[in-house]
């Protein structure tokens, strides 16, 4: 592929809901702009952009998939972003890249929640919006109702720009309204016919179109409430300047799988999409904070921000980055602002599907990949070290879903811990650590799917097998009351025996963990066993009396006791603090402390009643609720731990997906005796 500028360069994100044919409709442009001989197909798992085998087994993207194609002395980079919404990480790199997104809505679907979470998240970056209406080849499919689903989701903002001419459910040609031209496909190949005989509705059509022009500017208002017509370029120019204005979503239709219409679609981004010259720019921070504003120029210093890692066991990790100014050659040390280490570039890449073919540049605006940068991941800024300055990351969501990682065979667990560190590198919106007092290594995604794929990934990339499981909730045990008793070590077993005698006074107290004095008088207990003592108490402390967990908010104080001159000993001491403690804590009646959550969720208004329900029903505390950003409302609220495994599930069950959530550790509180009888149960069952 030869080199572009930054004129001649479109970015373009597929977006939109699983299933409504994005991956389809890349393959359609890879092989009508003749970059591939034969047409893939997902149910065939041969398509350019659905290449990874957890893609091609499960017939759904799962990540980003970059793929340039050349129309019309155009470079054009599609990416191909996931719709399902376990896999949002790729959706924000594909945003992070592109000038401008395309959502592809079905046909038959009609606006799903893919669709308005799409537009949203390019709304959000500030991108160009562009909707395809797929599959009319459908018998089902209703272009003039999702049409109008459009306009009453998004508003005025959204204008039609081809549409289809339909007959008995079926499309005979369509109409392209800015041309006035209306064709007719065989193999994806374009044959003008006369404009059909549509009625009313075309010149409703049109005329929404010109009112959407008209608003662009003054001088084209005016042209418009005079009677006179736009001339094309008009058209072109005053949609075009909307486009990219952000007022204007023109819509476009056709079938990918049928190779209708896409060549519309390929032309109206020529034509309307932002080149990356006039959105590339961004403003970054220099080393003092200070904002600094970049102008795409490929003879300024170089700034690249990288929005997508690749991470494979035998070639290693390679990374996708886009250049926002100057210019990215082999061979070329960079910074990294964030690690500050100074990275030695290797060959470069141009990227397509899983196919790389080494460029011996990658100019401003355009998109690149590079293999083996040992400090370099998701969301670095590569710069010029001469002109330091860092880029906006990517904005990844917070894992919603944590499980337990359990390794199917034994000494596996560095595998593993390797393994899952390497994915991470590759998806940043999982996260991996270990619980110190689980002993367990928890798994945190975006949900089921999320965390099935990364299982597969390891087991398939590493070869490190493991299951998931509920991951256990740390509890505490406490004490209610202030008791006093003795712990008695005595033991005679010919020659030195072990004698160790201790009153210790147990009581509650504000500390996270036991806190130990001593107020012995007259030399009853030495003090150089005053440590063993503190010791004993201390490795007791680890593990409480009724289940085994962690005992906190204690306070014990070493009063009296005895000694031998000859018998006792360190170790002799140290078993009589844990016969004191043992007796002492049941004795103090003790009882069980479960970890207390806030939760923040974010649902539709719609849905605020059966939400508030379902905390109740999760032993929760709905502590306030008020608007949100995206027209949701957020509910805030305190909710046990351990009731909120399936949480996730859920709330997109109940929302469709709409809703999301946070959950941040509060403090801990008595867990009410039912539960903490079926935990401490549970736990002994164990």
């Amino acid at each position: 592929m030869k080199t572009y500028t930054a004129k001649t360069i479109r970015n373009v994100a597929l977006v939109g809901h699983a299933g409504s044919g994005k991956t389809s409709l890349a393959e359609a442009a890879c092989y009508l702009t003749g970059q591939l001989d034969r047409l893939g197909r997902i149910a065939d798992g041969n398509t350019v952009s659905d290449f990874d085998p957890e893609e091609i087994r499960r017939q759904v993207s799962v990540s980003t998939s970059l793929v340039p194609i050349e129309w019309k002395s155009t470079k054009m980079n599609w990416l191909d972003t996931p719709g399902l919404f376990d896999f949002v990480g790729g959706v924000r790199e594909g945003i992070r890249a592109a000038g401008s997104a395309v959502v592809v809505v079905s046909g038959k679907s009609g606006v799903t929640v893919g669709a308005e979470k799409a537009f949203a998240a390019a709304q959000k970056k500030g991108i160009a919006t562009i909707f395809f209406i797929n599959k009319l080849d459908r018998e089902s499919a209703d272009f003039y109702k999702v049409f109008e689903e459009l306009k009453a989701k998004f508003g005025p903002m959204v204008c039609p720009l081809v549409v289809p001419y339909v007959v008995d459910h079926k499309v005979q040609c369509y109409v392209n309204l800015l041309e006035y031209r209306a064709y007719t496909y065989a193999d994806g190949k374009a044959t003008q016919v006369p404009i059909p005989d549509m009625g009313h509705r075309l010149e409703g059509l049109r005329t929404a179109m010109y009112e959407a022009v008209a608003e662009t500017s003054e001088e084209l208002m005016e042209k418009y409430f005079s009677g006179e017509e736009f001339t094309p370029d008009e058209l072109i120019d005053g949609i075009a300047h909307g486009v990219r204005k952000g007022e204007i979503a023109p819509v476009f239709c056709g079938s990918a799988q049928e190779l209708q219409a896409i060549d519309q679609l390929l032309t109206g981004l020529l034509w309307l999409a932002p080149w990356a010259e006039s959105v590339a720019g961004e403003t970054g921070v220099d080393p003092k904070g200070d904002p600094v504003v970049l102008e795409v120029r490929e003879d300024a210093p170089t700034v690249a921000t990288v929005f997508k890692t690749v991470v494979d066991p035998f070639v290693g990790k390679m990374v996708y980055f886009k250049v926002i100014r100057g210019k990215v050659t082999p061979d070329m040390a960079l910074l990294n602002p964030r690690t500050g280490v100074t990275e030695r570039l290797g060959k470069l890449y141009t990227v397509r599907g899983k196919k790389q073919e080494e460029t011996p540049c990658v100019v401003a605006g355009d998109i690149g990949a590079v293999a083996k940068l040992a400090s370099t991941g998701t969301g670095d800024t590569l710069c010029d070290p001469e002109c330091p300055v860092t880029l906006p990351g990517v904005p990844f969501d917070i894992p919603c879903l944590s499980m337990a990682v359990k390794t199917v065979k034994k000494g596996e667990e560095e595998k593993v811990s390797t393994g899952l560190s390497r994915l991470k590198d590759e998806d940043p919106t999982i996260t991996v650590e270990q619980n110190t007092e689980t002993r367990q290594l928890i798994l945190s995604g975006m949900g089921e799917q999320h965390l099935d794929v990364i299982v597969s990934r390891l087991k398939s990339k590493f070869g490190a097998e493991v299951v998931l499981e509920e991951p256990q909730i740390a509890y505490r045990e406490t004490i209610r009351r202030k008791v006093k008793v003795q712990g008695k070590h005595k033991k005679q077993s010919g020659g030195h025996g072990q004698y160790g005698d201790v009153w210790i006074e147990f009581e509650p107290w504000d500390c996270e963990e036991l806190v130990f004095e001593e107020k012995v008088f007259g030399g009853a207990v030495p003090k150089n066993y005053f440590p063993a003592v503190e010791k004993g108490l201390q490795d007791c402390s680890r593990e409480g009396v009724l289940a085994g967990y962690p005992l906190v908010g204690v306070k014990a104080t070493l009063l009296d006791g005895s000694y031998h001159p000859v018998d006792s000993s360190e170790m002799a001491f140290k078993t009589a603090a844990s016969l004191a403690y043992k007796a002492g804590i049941e004795q103090a009646g003790a009882y069980l402390l479960e970890p207390i959550s806030n939760l923040k969720v974010y649902v539709p208004s719609d849905n605020t009643g059966d939400i508030m329900g379902d905390i109740n029903k999760r032993r929760g505390r709905v502590l306030g609720m008020h608007p949100a950003e995206d027209e949701l409302t957020c509910i805030e609220a305190e909710v046990p731990q351990g009731e909120m495994g399936d949480y996730a599930t859920m709330l997109r069950s109940t929302t469709q997906g709409r809703g999301w959530f946070t959950l941040a550790f509060e403090r801990y509180e008595e867990a009410p005796q039912p539960v903490a009888a079926k935990v401490i149960e549970a736990r002994k069952a164990e």
